[in-house]
């Protein structure tokens, strides 16, 4: 029996791919198996190449496998695609409608199944997916009745006369496969789980529960690949807690409803990729110049301009530290797995408020897109904490001579008290151009400068998010220290893993959290103790390696490794390339 398995469907977009893979995998889900799954799909509605991968294994995983061993194709150009995945004496379980045929090269058993045919026999062509999949899991050994409840879900508002075709169609699917290789191939056993329930969900899902837990109602966006599931997930549950979702013109109009929402005393939300964060950039700049409080999730994708809608990229690391004009106290944090999307997002809420000031989300298309087995959450680990807001209960000084409340009062930590409309005695100004503290508009050198090092003094002496950099550093002297962000740690880890296994190599792990402020401290003390330093990030100039460069130093000692054709990492890619620069001194 083996430990962990890789799984890909493959056809053209619009034929179901996702869920077939959704269907199987949750199936695994619910029978205690880790997962980790990710979607290559065209930016369009149908037609061309779409697949779904899904690695299956009795531990924690975080990333794609480098192989694969059972390939699902609905037409030859699946084949042609992936079958350069299988390993030796991998697995193709083709439609027998298009005569499959294996490529030049490629060493695997293809099962010509009639997918479509069986589908049709049992009543519709459609169905030839849950054929696919009762293919497979007689393949390796799965229970019928795994599918049962994942089947009468998904179905059961359609009647029961679906589900029971359905479950039909899987059931032929495994028993023609049963026919053709006598049962499960021993090869493709995977061995007992454990049979604990876990979630399994995308990063997008975390993130809008998060929100969800952290008190937000509003959230204002304009739909865009790839944070559009947050958008959709708060439609359905946000209106349940007194909440609602607006889809807005544009991004413009979302950041502008959320800061609005926000003033008035309401945590509000807008989610959107690089595109939409361009536009966003002058209101985040009203967000800090106002002191209001604002949440904004980036799930970055292929770019520049449209770029790559559908395909990985983490190319907007400068952007969101740099690309508001003028100089405002901003927050940028980024998680790396669904556990930290979900309770990151609740710190950001947390942060935006105590700093009074924009925070960002930052995420990627693998993460946000990418689905992964998640522990039960511990909402015990909540805490809502709203800063320096004066409540109801709490009762103003009476003006005189109609005097206008400080709500920019200079402090001595930068943080003023926060008022909300309506407050009896807290009239005040708000206003985008540089003003007093009453925030009556104000052109005053002294009292712009002033007001400048207030706004910047909140962040002076770092902020209060737990983990910045998530450190698995064993060594107290490295051969190598590789540094991450984003969807990357899991490849990170098993590159690591297999270095110091069969090479070994000393590697020690810094994934950066906390990207502003920067946590500088940190990285310098590991990167100390390392005598070279490997960035790994999806981008083609180093954005994070140049980060590095500035705030830290020792540029010498650092190598990026980029990747920027939008796909993610594999453990391979890293392990191999931090070999040769190990063996070379270059890469």
């Amino acid at each position: 029996m083996i430990k962990q398995l890789s799984w890909k469907v493959g056809g053209q977009q619009g034929e179901g791919i996702d869920s077939t893979g959704e269907i199987f995998s949750i199936a695994l889900n619910r029978m205690g198996y880790y997962l980790y799954g990710y979607r290559h799909f065209s930016s369009r509605i149908k037609g061309g190449h779409s697949n779904t991968k899904i690695r299956i294994s009795v531990r924690p995983i975080r990333a794609v496998s480098d192989e694969l061993d059972v390939l699902v194709a609905f037409d030859q150009e699946t084949i042609d695609l992936n079958a350069h995945e299988l390993h030796e004496g991998g697995v193709i379980l083709a439609d027998a409608k298009f005569n499959p045929t294996l490529p030049e090269g490629v060493s695997a058993q293809l099962f010509a199944v009639p997918f479509t045919k069986i589908a049709q026999d049992v009543g519709l062509a459609q169905m030839k997916n849950m054929v696919a999949v009762g293919a497979s899991s007689a393949l390796l050994g799965l229970p019928l009745e795994a599918f049962q409840s994942v089947i009468e879900e998904k179905f059961s508002r359609k009647g029961q006369q679906v589900v029971d075709k359905n479950m039909q169609a899987i059931q032929r699917g495994v028993e023609y496969i049963t026919e053709q290789t006598g049962g499960p191939l021993n090869a493709l056993r995977l061995e007992k789980s454990d049979g604990k329930k876990r979630l399994y969900m995308i990063g997008n899902d975390a993130i809008a529960l998060g929100a969800l837990a952290a008190g937000a109602r509003i959230m204002a966006a304009y739909p865009i690949t790839p944070s559009s599931e947050i958008m959709e997930y708060l439609i359905k549950q946000l209106p349940k807690f007194g909440g609602t979702v607006v889809q807005t013109e544009d991004e413009i109009a979302a950041i502008s409803m959320v800061i609005g929402a926000n003033y008035g005393g309401v945590r509000a939300l807008t989610a959107s990729a690089g595109p939409g964060l361009s536009l966003m950039t002058e209101a985040i700049g009203l967000s800090g110049m106002t002191e209001t409080p604002a949440v904004i999730v980036n799930t970055q994708r292929g770019g520049p301009s449209t770029g790559l809608p559908t395909k990985q990229e983490q190319s907007d690391i400068n952007a969101m530290i740099y690309s508001t004009h003028g100089e405002i106290p901003k927050i940028v944090i980024a998680p790396s797995t669904a556990e930290e999307c979900f309770y990151d997002t609740i710190q950001a809420f947390n942060l935006a408020e105590k700093y009074q000031c924009p925070v960002i989300i930052l995420s990627d298309l693998a993460l946000s897109l990418g689905k992964q087995t998640v522990e039960p959450l511990d909402y015990d680990r909540i805490q809502i904490e709203r800063g320096n807001l004066v409540t109801d209960d709490q009762e103003l000084e009476e003006l005189e001579n109609s005097q206008l409340f400080k709500r920019y009062q200079f402090t001595d930590n930068g943080i003023s008290p926060r008022i909300l409309p309506g407050k009896k005695h807290g009239l005040h100004h708000v206003t985008g151009v540089e003003h007093d503290e009453t925030g009556r508009p104000s052109e005053n050198p002294l009292n712009r400068k002033k007001m400048m090092e207030k706004r910047l003094r909140k962040l002076e002496q770092g902020i209060d998010f737990k983990d910045p950099v998530h450190l698995d550093c064993k060594h107290e002297e490295a051969d190598l220290l590789i540094v991450g962000i984003n969807s990357t740690r899991g490849v990170i880890h098993e590159a690591m893993e297999r270095l110091e296994e069969k090479e070994g190599v000393k590697v020690n792990h810094a994934h950066v959290r906390q990207v502003l402020p920067f946590p500088t401290d940190i990285l310098r003390e590991q990167m100390a103790k390392a005598k070279k330093v490997v960035v790994v990030e999806n981008n083609a100039t180093g954005q994070l390696a140049n980060l590095l460069k500035l705030h830290v130093g020792m540029a010498d000692k650092i190598t990026h490794i980029g990747k920027y054709d939008g796909n993610p990492f594999l453990p391979s890619e890293i392990y191999n390339q931090c070999k040769e620069l190990l063996v070379h001194g270059h890469v």
